[in-house]
């Protein structure tokens, strides 16, 4: 909500008939409303994500990510009743959002995609419109996509799996994925074995839909198993699955402090 409504072309306020329609459109299962409603072409209208990095970056203590929600996914959940046509609507998004990125003061952009791994159909759609907002960062900025299956209230929202997605991840120009795994089946990681040798893999060894903290040891044998599986030097990062906003401050901290105990022991410091 927070991109989409800032953006020119949109209103917030809605009534019954365009939540119907909305929701007739079923578009996204978990919303029964819309973020917007398009009604006229997409503009940056009052959006200013240098200011909101800006911002960011002055409290971060160090090299920042920023991160900003796809284009396909923010699509997903607009009302449009300008473009009548989905892929039009799209890249209009993607436009926006790539004129946003350009030189923003951070050491990485990261891209966040929670819808497409249930709609593996349509990856080389929402393909076109994520390259389209990394190839508006900025020269020696890394670029990341994050991918998830969803994280409300601690549900997994979109059923699929990564091998459906291999030739979508291919098809994206990014320096490294940011991928959930800790709470995946473990046949996860055979199928990224097919993942382009040029992207490097972000690797999920810490479960953000459960309570309970992981052990370094549990850490660590992750990170062993998934490089015996890839290969060595293929996990480039290690991460949560996902952020952290369902979990009360002291187990996310506890969590953070186990993902670097883990990554300490594998790598013997």
């Amino acid at each position: 909500d927070y991109f989409v409504r800032a953006m020119g072309g949109t209103r917030s306020n809605f009534g019954r008939s365009d939540t119907e329609e909305f929701a007739s459109k079923q578009t996204m299962g978990f919303r029964v409303k819309p973020a917007a409603v398009v009604d006229q072409p997409l503009t940056e209208g009052t959006l200013d994500l240098l200011s909101d990095c800006e911002r960011a970056g002055s409290v971060a203590g160090g090299p920042l990510k920023f991160t900003v929600t796809s284009p396909y996914m923010l699509a997903r959940t607009l009302l449009d009743k300008h473009y009548g046509d989905f892929e039009e609507l799209l890249m209009g998004v993607a436009d926006v959002l790539a004129k946003q990125v350009k030189d923003l003061p951070c050491a990485c952009l990261q891209v966040d995609e929670a819808n497409i791994p249930g709609n593996p159909t349509d990856g080389p759609l929402a393909a076109k419109a994520i390259n389209r907002v990394l190839d508006g960062v900025s020269k020696g900025t890394e670029r990341a996509v994050h991918f998830c299956f969803g994280n409300y209230g601690g549900q997994v929202i979109q059923t699929g799996t990564w091998d459906a997605l291999i030739g979508f991840l291919n098809e994206l120009h990014v320096d490294h994925l940011v991928l959930e795994l800790a709470h995946r089946p473990d046949d996860d990681l055979e199928a990224l074995k097919g993942v382009d040798s040029r992207i490097k893999l972000g690797l999920g060894v810490v479960d953000i839909k459960v309570n309970q903290v992981e052990s370094a040891d549990e850490i660590a044998r992750r990170i062993e198993k998934a490089e015996g599986v890839l290969g060595n030097g293929r996990v480039g990062y290690i991460h949560p699955d996902c952020g952290f906003w369902m979990l009360k401050r002291s187990v996310s901290d506890r969590k953070i402090a186990a993902l670097v105990a883990g990554r300490n022991l594998f790598l013997e410091l």
